[in-house]
Parts: C-alpha cells; structure tokens; sequence
C-alpha cells in the first residue's frame, strides 16, 4: 500500500502537504494580529468579543428582522397552507443567514483566534489577572473560585479545579494547533497524535463559533472527559463573557440541563446527546425540550464516534403491559434440543469438508464447508479451520456461487439443515427440518403462521350469523396473535443460543446477564437487548427473566450527528477510516503535522497463519519485556480471550492483572 501512495504522491501530490499549504495565510495573519492584541489592555482585549458578536449580528440582521416578522404572520394566521408556505420562507431566510454568519467567521477568524491565544498567554504569564468587572463576571464570582471582586474590579486566577485536580494554566497554542483548529472550524476532521493538544485545539473553533450565539457542542465519549474539559477551558471562554456547562453535570429532563444546553459551549457526551434528542421528541409541550437546534458539533474520538459506534441505536424503552405471553421456558427445551442436534450436524459436515480438502476434491469439500459455515458459523472448530491458509478463501468462493442468480442454488446447502444462520444479517430462519422437529409432539401448525385473507374469505363463504363469524374472526385474529409471538419467541431464542456468546457478547453477574460493548470491552450499565432477545438469552443461561420492554424512542448516533449545520472532528487516527467519513458524513480528513519530530518507532504489523501461533508470539514477547523490567498492555477483542492469554501467562509464571468486563470494578 505505501508503494502505491508514494507513486500517486508523484502525480498529484501529497494531500497532507496541500492542506495544510491552504490554512498558511490564516497562520500568517494570526501571527501578525499577535503584537497589536499584546498591546492591549485587559478590558481591550475583552471587548474584541463585543466587537466580534456586533460584526454578526449586523452583518445578519435584515434576515433576523425578516424571520422576526414572518413568525409573527404565522402566529397571526389561522389558515394551515398558509402557515406552512410561512414556515418554508423562514427555513429559507435561516439557511441564507447562517451562510451570511460562516462568512463573517471566516473573516473574523484569524483575528478571534489570536485573541484566544493570547488569553492563554496571559493566563500563563500572570498569577492574576485584574479587568474591570462586568455584571457576567460579578455573576460567576459567586459560583467560581477563582474570580473574585475588588470594589470595581475583578480578579481573574489561573489556578483552578478540573474534575477534582488543581491545575495552573501553562498552555499557549502552537501553530499546528492554530492549523487543527482552522480544520475544525471548516467542517473537517483534524488527525492529530496523541500528545498534541487536542483539548487545547478545540478551544479556537469553540470560542470563535460560540460568538454567534446559536451553540456549540464539544462531544466527548465519556463522563470523565467532558466535565474535566468544561471545567479546565472554561476560564479561557468566560474570561470574554461566553458561558460554558456541562450536560452530564445535571439530570436529564431537568431545568438545570436545559440551562446548559442554553449556554454558549456546552460539553457532554455522545450518548448523552442523543437521549436528550429522543426525550424531546417524546415530550409532551415545547416548554419540557431542552435542546436548540443543532448548529455546530465537535467530536472528540470521532473515529469511535462517527465509524464504530455510529449504528448502534440508543433506544429508550418501557415495559410492555402484555408481556407474560412469552414462552420462553416452554420453548427452551425444543431450542436447546435442536440446537446440539445442528451443532452435531456442523461438525459432521465439517469433519467431512476437511477429509475432501486434504484429498484434493475441492469441490465437495467447499460445499460441506459452507453447510458447516451456515449451519454453526461461531462453530470453534470451524473458526479454527478458516484460520488455516487458502480455506477462507475456499468457503468465499463456494458461497458466491451457490449465492449466484438470487441465492438460486443455496436451498441444495441448506435442505439438510434443522435451520439456517444468516451471521451477516444476524438471521436464524427454521427449514422445513427444524419445523418437523418442532411439531414432533404438537400440532402440524403449532408454528405456522394462518393465512389471514384467506381463512377470513373462508369464513366469509360458510354465511354464518353475524355474531358467529365475528366470533370466528376474532378466534383467528387470536390464534394468529399467540402463534406469531411463539414463532417470534422461537427465533430469538435460537439467536441466543447461536450468535450470542457468553464472555464475548455479555457476562453474567449477580444472576443478571450484562451486555459487554464490543468496543471497549466493558459493561453497558442499564442496557438491554431489545425485541425479547435480552429475554432468550436469560432463558438460555437459566437467570432471571425479566419483564419484556418495548421501544418508545431510537435513534442512532449516525443520524443523530448528521442533524447538525456544521460538523468537524478530531482523533489520532482517521485517514485510515477517510473514505468512510466522506461517504456517510462529507466530511474531509486533514493530517495535522505534529510539533516536534516523532522520536517512537511504528514498527510494522506482524502477520500469522493461526490464532495460535499468534497468541504464542504474544506470550513470548511478554515474557521477554516482563522479564526486562518494562509494562506492557495487551488489549483483546473478548473477555473469553483475555481469560486465554493469562492462563498463557500463568503458566509462564508471568505476573499480571486481567481487566475485563467481569472485573469492570476493578478496571473502573
């Protein structure tokens, strides 16, 4: 791969090199701006605020004045058509006056960033910092310790608490930071290493977007995070009248949160953000929203954000009033039976898959492995086997041509099947087998869905009485009610037993079953499956079943962030996901130089024909480093293989602790 970048490199040039080429006249503008901003006093440096908010607004405000009135009209008009052509004028006027407000920032731009370094350089220059005190400053002196009033005056420390630490202000912005900053400010992702400031990067595009009064978000991907940045940055924000909170500093739903979401920069987390999106679309009247309109994000980690956990929907869920119908105890059994009875299929076809492999017949071979493959995919035997060179391939290559014409030719894979697994799709569909099986002591029909317009149109045909057929239908309507939830409860149920894997997918503790994030490998508090899943797994693991839930409100956080005029973002590694983020978001990746040199050696990735050989190269690397002296953090995709490598540890008699989902207090 870098053989082919350095050979497009030649023709078109390196795109790094060329972006940030693009932002040098901003650079070179801010730095000029740094000896006039230097020369002025406190309170001349703070009013440049003023200065900037009145540019805007000015530069808007026949827009504002027309939007103004024709809210007023809307008010005024009882006629609906009318209204709605009202509102479509004022969605015009908007959009025109939010352009008008990215133009004035973009000319403002190198001077509101000089002022915000220059605030920093002040802060790190001076213990205090004396201004004339303004009702803002007289507010937060009652909250915030390190202002303080003196008669007409107020005196700003640079020494405050962030999230329990004492900090003194020693930051002042790099020029790589004012480029990130230029980058996020555009709408862009700025890829920065680790070690660079990205905190500190963030504070130009916030202050500088902040001036417009309509928002900004500073998305973080924990707790932790967003209450040390708002409370650490905050002073530099404040210091010039913007006001600054955190989301998950307060209760959802309450008026304390509402307040935060009003303030010019508000930080918080991802999910946070969406919840309080879904909360509001099931609020009851506009006076219980706490959001505004969604004007301008950043996302921290906004790889893990934007890429990783961007379909996982956030749902807000309430118990079902019916939900005793399930029979998940009843049905368990049948499941489990049939179950071992297709997992003893899986490895028959499987065993039979390697012996034509090793004998040369291909053909036969790729055909039993894909049995093997839909029959039991999380099969560990067969997991192992498609580690072995050339036998992915093999499988890949059989699938697609049983797949061709429609998926033509895979009833011939799956006609000896008691059911068949989709993995990608995560489906489980019953062949004709696995309903036999079923109906062994029950009805034929115990799990087949009645035909609906036909057994109404044979009804219909028998001229019964008017009670009578009504009877009738609605014995129908129920029987097709109870055997579409046994169908249903049927298939989540096999879905616990084949796609959801103990130490992988969740834990069981306290007699609870507890999702893991595949993520981050810990403990989603709170979180259930939904559509009865979280119930079939808990039937399966013999724990409690808990009441059934439905969905009231989801969203994912893709659709969530793509709610937003402007967004940008920040990460130590996106041009790896770039094509990604242009499809889904528009959104431009920009590699920001690092300050200094990097002195750390990125050595190559080693490469392994089996998990095992793998596991074995890591062991002795350990050893070998343990033994040296040095620490070493081994991160795993599963609590199931970080239990692996330390019984590998053990045995080596390599001291170490295993931090995972089942030690998540330990980890915390």
């Amino acid at each position: 791969m870098s053989l082919i970048n350095s050979i497009l490199k030649v023709f078109v040039g390196d795109k790094s090199q060329k972006d940030v080429k693009a932002t040098q006249p901003y650079i070179n503008k801010i730095k000029a701006l740094e000896p006039v901003l230097a020369a002025l006093s406190h309170d001349e440096l703070r009013a440049k605020t003023a200065e900037f908010k009145a540019k805007i607004k000015q530069a808007r405000a026949k827009q504002d004045a027309e939007i103004e009135a024709k809210k007023a009209e809307a008010e005024n008009t009882t006629d609906i058509d009318k209204r709605e052509d009202i509102y479509n004028t004022i969605d015009a006027l908007e959009k025109e006056a939010y352009q008008i407000s990215e133009k004035v920032l973009d000319e403002i731009l190198p001077e509101a960033f000089a002022v915000v370094k220059e605030t920093a350089r002040r802060f790190k220059e001076n213990s205090n910092i004396t201004v004339t005190a303004t009702p803002k400053d007289r507010e937060l002196s009652a909250t915030k310790s390190y202002i303080t009033l003196d008669g007409e005056n107020a005196v700003w420390a640079n020494t405050w608490n962030a999230a329990g630490k004492e900090i003194t202000w020693d930051m002042i912005h790099y020029d790589v930071q004012l480029i990130g900053g230029i980058v996020l400010h555009q709408g862009k992702i700025a890829e920065m290493q680790t070690g660079e400031g990205k905190t500190l990067v963030a504070t130009l595009p916030l202050y500088l977007n902040a001036l417009t009064g309509n928002g900004v978000h500073l998305v973080t991907v924990n707790d932790y995070l967003a209450k040390r940045d708002s409370t650490w940055k905050a002073p530099l924000f404040e210091f010039h009248g913007l006001t600054v909170d955190c989301i998950d500093n307060h209760s959802p739903n309450s008026d304390a949160r509402r307040k935060a979401y009003e303030a010019d920069i508000t930080y918080g987390t991802n999910n946070e953000f969406g919840f309080d999106y879904l909360r509001d679309n099931m609020a009851h009247s506009p006076e219980d929203l706490v959001q505004r309109k969604h004007n301008y994000a950043i996302v921290d980690e906004v790889d893990s954000v934007l890429i990783d956990d961007a379909r996982t929907p956030l749902i807000i869920s309430g118990p079902v009033p019916d939900g005793d119908r399930h029979e998940f105890n009843e049905l368990k059994p049948k499941i489990e039976n049939l179950y071992n009875l297709q997992r003893q299929l899986a490895n028959g076809f499987l065993t039979e898959a390697k012996r034509l492999i090793k004998e040369g017949n291909n053909k036969d071979g790729g055909f039993q492995l894909l049995r093997a493959y839909r029959a039991l995919p999380k099969n560990k035997a067969l997991i192992k086997f498609l580690s072995e060179e050339g036998i992915k391939q093999l499988l890949q290559k059989t699938e697609n041509e049983y797949m061709q014409d429609n998926n033509r030719r895979m009833p011939e894979v799956d006609e000896a099947m008691y059911f068949v697994i989709e993995e990608k799709n995560n489906q489980v569909e019953l062949t004709d087998n696995g309903i036999k099986f079923l109906s062994k002591d029950t009805s034929e029909d115990f799990f087949v869905l009645p035909d609906i317009g036909t057994e109404i149109a044979n009804i219909e045909k028998q001229n019964l009485e008017k009670d009578k057929e009504a009877e009738a239908k609605e014995r129908l309507f129920q029987d097709f009610g109870v055997k579409s939830e046994r169908i249903h409860t049927l298939t989540q149920l096999l879905k616990a037993y084949t796609l959801f894997e103990k130490d992988v997918e969740y834990v069981i503790m306290d007699n609870k079953i507890l999702i893991v994030d595949e993520q981050t490998g810990r403990i989603m508090d709170g979180r259930r499956y939904s559509d009865g899943l979280h119930q079939a797994i808990e039937a399966k693991e013999q724990v409690t079943i808990e009441a059934a839930t439905q969905t009231f409100a989801t969203i994912t956080l893709q659709n969530y962030f793509r709610m937003y005029s402007k967004l940008s973002g920040m990460t130590g590694t996106a041009v790896t996901e770039a094509g990604e983020f242009w499809e889904i978001y528009k959104l431009d990746v920009v590699e920001i130089p690092t300050n200094r040199g990097i002195a750390r050696k990125d050595k190559e990735d080693l490469i392994y024909r089996s998990v095992r050989e793998k596991f074995n190269a890591v062991i002795e690397d350990v050893t070998q480093l343990s033994q040296s002296g040095r620490p070493v953090l081994i991160g795993t995709t599963s609590v199931e293989i970080s239990e692996l490598l330390s019984r590998m540890l053990k045995m080596r008699g390599v001291a170490h602790n295993v931090l995972n989902a089942k030690m998540h207090k330990k980890r915390s």
